[in-house]
C-alpha cells in the first residue's frame, strides 16, 4: 500500500479528502506546484496521516523504509545532490502537517542529514561559518525534539527518528491543549512533509520571511509582514530576532521583491482571499515554502470582502461577500473614534490584532488561567509567547509581548482567536509577578489597557468611544438589496406537534420550572410532550395557589413554589438514592463532552469561521455525529429512566429534536428559540446535578460542568 506521495501529486480526491490524507501543508504546496500557478517550491514528498495513526497504534510500518528511499531518490535526481553524500550533500527539512492548521503546536527539524562527512562537503561550497550555524541548529533541535543526547551519524537513522518524533508530537501536551481549545478532533493524525532544504542563511543575498497579501488586522491591500536576512525561517516566527518590514526587500533585492509580489497576487486571486505566505531566498533565488488562507481580524474580513467584491478581477460576487462575513455582520466590529487626548501611553508596540482590551496583568499562563476561573479579566504579558503558553493565551482577554513581529506566534494566535494583541513593545521588562514599563512598576493584578490597532499600552482602565466600521455599513446595505437576512434563523421544516389530551401532573410543572427558571406555556408544553391547551389550566391553578408567578409572557416559581419544588426533589432523591443518582451523573458526563463537541461543530466550522450552513456535506456529517451520540444517550437514559421514570421524557424530547434537525430545521440542534437538542441536554444536566445533591457552581469548580 502506498504510504508516501511526491509533492504536487495529482489526487483524484476532493480538496477536503486531500487535506485529510496528506495534511494542509502538503496540500497547499501542491496548489502552488499545480499547473495553474507553477510557483517555485523545493522538491520533496509527504508521508500520509494514515501512517501516523498506524504508528501511534502499532509502531513503525515495515514497508515505509523502502518507500522513503524511493522518494528520496526522486528528490536527489531533481536537485542533483545525494542525501548523506560527501560532496555538496542534500539536507532536508522534516515538518508536521495536520489536516487542520495547528501553528507551532507540533515539531519541525531543519538541516537533517548533517554529520562529519556531509559537513565537510558543505563547507567546501558554503563556508565553515554556514556549516557551524546549520549544524548547531540541527543538533540542538534534534536533541530537543527527538529526546536523545547522542546524535546518530547515519542520515537515514536521523530521518527515521525525526519522523517518529513528529508523529509523537501529535499527542504532545501542547498539541492536545491547542486541539481542545480549537475543537480539533484527536483522531486525525499528522502527515510528515520532507523537502530539500533551501537556505536563507547562506549570505546577505539570502533571507527568510512571512508575509500576508493584505494587512490581517485592517484588510488594507499590499504585502504585510516581516523579512530577516541571512537567517532561517524559525527565526522569524519565534519572536526572538528583530525582523525588518517587507518593504526592506525592495531596497536590497528589488527583483526578488517584484517576483514575491507577483506570486502573492496570483495566490490571492486563486484563493479569492487573504493569503499567508512563507518564503526563503537562497542567494537571490526565491522559493515558496507555504501558503494558506490567512487568519484575519473581523474588521479585516469585512474590508477584504468589500474590496474583492468591488474589484471585477476577483471571482467574488456581492452575495458571496455578504455570505462570507454574515457572522461578523451580526455583531460588527467597532473602531475607536474618541479617547482622552491627555492620556499618555506607557509604551507603544506593534498593533497585531485589533480591539481594545482591559484586564489585570498576568505574567504567566497559569496566572491568566486562574484569573479566568475566578471570573476576572486578565491580560497575558510575556517577553514572547510559545506553544507552551497556549492555555494562558486562551484564558486571556488580550496579549502583550516585549518581542516578536507581526508574524510572531503571539500575533498569529491572537488574530486567529479574535482577541486584541500588541507585540514587540520593546520597553517592557518582565519578571515573574511584575512588569517594568514607562518608568512604572506594575504587579500582577494591576490593571492595564491595550489597543491592538494602535499598539498603545495604558495604565488602568481607559474608556474609549467607538463606532461601527464603515465596511459593515456597506455590506449590510448589500444584504438588504439582495434580500439576505443577517441574524436570526428561519425554520425550514415542520416539527411534529405533541399530542393533545396527555394528562399534566402539577408536580411536573413545578419540577420543570425549577430546572428552567422561566418558561412560557409553549415551553412547558414542549418539555412535557403535550399541547399548550393541556398545560394552561394546570398553570392557571398553580398561579391561583400561589406556587407560580407570572412574568410577562412567562412563568416562574414563587417563593412558596420553590419550597414545594425542593420538597418534591428531596422525595425523588430519597426514592432513587443519592449514591445511584451521583453515579448516573458521573456516567452522563462521559457523553456530555461529545454532545458539546457536536453542538460546537454545528455552530463553528473552525474556531475562526462561523458555520453558514452552505456546505450541505459538512452539515450532514455533523448531524450523523449527533445521531451517533444520541444513540448512546438513549442507552444511558434507559438505565436512568428505570430508576426515575420521568427522565424517559428527556429521551423522547431529544429524539424529536434529532428528527427535526435531520428533516432540515437546523434550529433544533442548538437554537434557544425552540426545544433544541442543546437546550434539552442542558436541562437534563441541571436536573441530574440537583438530583445528585450537588450545585452547578460546585460542578463548575470541579471542572465537571
Amino acid at each position: 500500500m502506498t504510504q508516501t506521495y511526491p509533492l504536487g501529486h495529482d489526487f483524484d480526491l476532493s480538496p477536503d479528502e486531500v487535506r485529510a490524507l496528506i495534511g494542509g501543508k502538503a496540500a497547499n504546496l501542491g496548489v502552488m506546484l499545480g499547473a495553474d500557478l507553477g510557483l517555485p517550491v523545493p522538491p520533496g514528498f509527504v508521508i500520509t496521516t494514515a501512517v501516523c495513526r498506524e504508528f501511534l497504534a502499532i509502531g513503525w510500518p515495515e514497508a515505509l523504509d523502502a518507500e522513503l528511499r524511493d522518494r528520496m531518490a526522486e528528490v536527489e535526481r531533481i536537485v542533483g545532490r545525494r542525501f548523506g553524500g560527501p560532496d555538496e550533500p542534500l539536507l532536508v527539512s522534516v515538518r508536521s502537517g495536520a489536516p487542520v492548521s495547528m501553528p507551532g503546536m507540533m515539531d519541525t527539524i531543519l538541516d537533517l542529514g548533517i554529520n562529519d562527512e556531509t559537513a565537510a562537503g558543505l563547507a567546501t561550497v558554503a563556508g565553515e561559518a554556514f556549516v557551524r550555524d546549520c549544524r548547531g541548529r540541527f543538533e540542538a533541535t534534534f536533541r530537543k525534539v527527538v529526546g536523545v543526547p547522542d546524535l546518530p551519524d547515519d542520515p537515514w537513522q536521523q530521518l527515521r527518528l525525526a519522523i517518529e518524533a513528529v508523529f509523537r508530537s501529535w499527542d504532545s501536551d501542547r498539541a492536545r491543549a491547542y486541539r481542545r481549545e480549537e475543537r480539533i478532533p484527536d483522531d486525525l493524525g499528522t502527515a510528515v512533509t520532507i523537502q530539500a532544504m533551501v537556505f536563507g542563511n547562506l549570505d546577505q543575498a539570502s533571507a527568510t520571511g512571512v508575509v500576508f497579501t493584505r494587512n490581517p488586522a485592517t484588510g488594507e491591500p499590499g504585502l504585510y509582514g516581516d523579512v530577516l536576512f541571512n537567517a532561517q525561517g524559525e527565526d522569524v516566527v519565534a519572536g526572538t530576532h528583530r525582523t525588518q518590514p517587507i518593504s526592506t526587500l525592495d531596497e536590497r533585492l528589488p527583483d526578488v521583491a517584484a517576483s514575491l509580489r507577483g506570486y502573492a497576487d496570483r495566490l490571492e486571486r486563486h484563493y479569492a482571499d487573504l493569503c499567508d505566505i512563507e518564503f526563503t531566498i537562497e542567494r537571490g533565488r526565491l522559493w515558496m515554502l507555504q501558503v494558506r488562507v490567512g487568519k484575519r481580524s473581523p474588521r479585516a474580513a469585512l474590508r477584504i470582502a468589500v474590496d474583492m467584491a468591488e474589484d471585477p478581477s476577483f471571482p467574488l460576487s456581492r452575495r458571496e461577500a455578504v455570505e462570507r462575513v454574515t457572522p461578523q455582520l451580526e455583531n460588527p466590529p467597532t473602531t475607536v473614534i474618541d479617547r482622552d487626548r491627555d492620556l499618555t501611553a506607557l509604551t507603544t508596540g506593534l498593533g497585531a490584532s485589533p480591539g481594545v482590551a482591559t484586564g489585570e496583568v498576568a505574567t504567566s499562563p497559569e496566572a491568566a488561567v486562574t484569573a479566568r476561573a475566578s471570573g476576572r479579566r486578565a491580560l497575558l504579558v510575556r517577553a514572547e509567547t510559545s506553544p507552551e503558553d497556549v492555555h494562558g493565551m486562551a484564558s486571556a482577554v488580550g496579549i502583550l509581548t516585549a518581542r516578536g513581529g507581526l508574524a510572531s506566534h503571539a500575533a498569529v494566535v491572537a488574530r486567529g482567536w479574535g482577541i486584541p494583541a500588541v507585540v514587540g513593545a520593546t520597553e517592557l521588562e518582565i519578571d515573574p509577578g511584575r512588569v517594568l514599563v514607562g518608568g512604572r512598576t506594575l504587579r500582577e493584578g494591576d490593571v492595564i489597557t491595550i489597543d491592538g490597532e494602535t499598539g498603545e499600552v495604558f495604565e488602568g482602565s481607559v474608556p474609549s468611544a467607538t463606532e461601527v466600521v464603515p465596511e459593515a455599513a456597506t455590506l449590510l446595505a448589500w444584504a438588504g438589496e439582495l434580500g439576505i437576512v443577517v441574524g436570526g434563523e428561519s425554520p425550514t421544516a415542520p416539527v411534529e406537534e405533541s399530542p393533545a389530551g396527555r394528562p399534566v401532573d402539577p408536580s411536573r410543572v413545578l419540577a420543570s420550572l425549577a430546572v428552567k427558571g422561566f418558561a412560557s406555556i409553549d415551553g412547558l408544553a414542549s418539555s412535557m410532550l403535550t399541547a399548550p391547551d393541556d398545560v394552561r389550566p394546570v398553570v392557571d391553578a398553580l398561579v391561583a395557589d400561589g406556587l407560580i408567578a407570572s412574568s410577562a409572557d412567562s412563568f416562574k416559581l414563587s417563593a412558596t413554589g420553590r419550597v414545594r419544588a425542593d420538597e418534591l426533589l428531596r422525595a425523588e432523591r430519597e426514592r432513587w438514592g443519592e449514591e445511584p443518582a451521583a453515579t448516573a451523573l458521573d456516567n452522563f458526563l462521559e457523553i456530555d463532552q461529545r454532545v458539546k463537541d457536536v453542538v460546537t461543530a454545528w455552530q463553528m466550522r473552525d474556531p475562526q469561521t462561523i458555520n453558514d450552513h452552505a456546505d450541505v456535506a459538512y452539515d450532514a456529517g455533523v448531524l450523523q455525529r449527533l445521531a451517533a451520540v444520541h444513540r448512546d444517550a438513549l442507552s444511558w437514559l434507559r438505565t436512568a429512566g428505570s430508576q426515575l421514570p420521568r427522565l424517559a421524557d428527556y429521551g423522547d424530547r431529544l429524539g424529536r429534536a434529532v428528527a427535526a434537525a435531520k428533516a432540515g430545521d437546523g434550529r433544533f440542534v442548538a437554537s434557544p428559540r425552540v426545544d433544541s437538542y442543546h437546550g434539552i441536554w442542558f436541562e437534563l444536566h441541571e436536573d441530574l446535578i440537583r438530583l445528585a445533591g450537588r450545585t452547578r457552581e460546585g460542578e463548575t469548580a470541579a471542572g465537571r460542568a
